[in-house]
């Protein structure tokens, strides 16, 4: 049994499609089956309201403000359902570019915006021609009972300090937005990488990514001591865990390790 404490939390993998009105549909239809499953916390991919492969000059044209078509949906269904909603899309920047932006919303609005900082620029890829980085603020956390959650995006898993910006922020749990590439490897360093920053913060790590075949697929949710206690394969699917505070607390005391570290991260403008 689990209990009243934790806070189930859904992780949502879908192939979002240059088809911005499809798009809401298709997170409409699956926003409410993880909540008619109980979830209070569901997270889906990055560039949910809209994406094409390749990049062309179609983002720009269905970039959004936060007050948008996409965002103003997530606000509607947050509370029909009663839940918050994490996903990630493209919102409009400057000069014509557009920004990765990962926005939770709840009933009362948007309640965390994070706007994605290290960009994609690896593996032949080269999304900064695309898309205008954030700026390095405070960190995006938002609180659903004894759960305090943090965001990032996809790339930014590559870089532990990002993680550890998170927890000293106070996040318990870290939700990933992300359209992880295929490629050689990639399946590997996708597990790798949510499991190593789960271990090393001790926290919950909710990943959700697009499926093949551009994407890894493989959404999760990994516990505190890095083990996979839910997941989504290689189709579209909802997937749903209780994160436990209790668990937490008690990884925490059987492996101190935030408490012994012997550095700190400074943030970088």
């Amino acid at each position: 049994m689990t209990s009243a404490a934790t806070v189930a939390t859904a992780v949502v993998q879908f192939p979002p499609a240059a088809d911005a009105d499809a798009n809401r549909r298709t997170v409409g239809e699956l926003v409410r089956s993880a909540a008619g499953r109980g979830a209070r916390v569901i997270v889906l991919p990055e560039y949910s309201n809209y994406f094409i492969d390749p990049f062309d000059h179609s983002l720009a044209e269905n970039a959004e403000s936060l007050d948008g078509p996409f965002v103003t949906a997530l606000h509607q269904l947050a509370g029909q359902t009663q839940t918050h909603i994490v996903a990630g899309l493209l919102e409009r920047g400057d000069e014509g570019r557009v920004r990765n932006t990962v926005v939770a919303v709840a009933e009362g609005g948007v309640v965390a915006v994070y706007r994605k900082i290290h960009l994609y620029d690896a593996f032949g890829q080269q999304e900064s021609d695309w898309i205008q980085p954030g700026e390095v603020s405070a960190p995006e956390t938002f609180r659903v009972d004894g759960i305090a959650f943090g965001l990032m995006t996809c790339y930014d898993l590559r870089f532990p300090e990002m993680g550890r910006t998170l927890v000293d922020a106070g996040a318990t749990a870290f939700l990933v937005p992300a359209e992880w590439v295929r490629g050689p490897l990639k399946e590997h360093h996708w597990q790798t990488l949510l499991q190593a920053r789960a271990i090393e913060n001790t926290a919950y790590v909710v990943a959700a990514d697009h499926p093949p075949p551009l994407g890894v697929g493989l959404s999760v949710v990994v516990d505190p001591e890095g083990i996979t206690v839910t997941g989504v394969g290689s189709g579209t699917d909802v997937a749903i865990a209780h994160l436990d505070p209790a668990l937490i607390d008690r990884v925490r005391q059987k492996n101190p390790a935030l408490r012994l570290r012997r550095f700190r991260v400074v943030g970088d403008s």
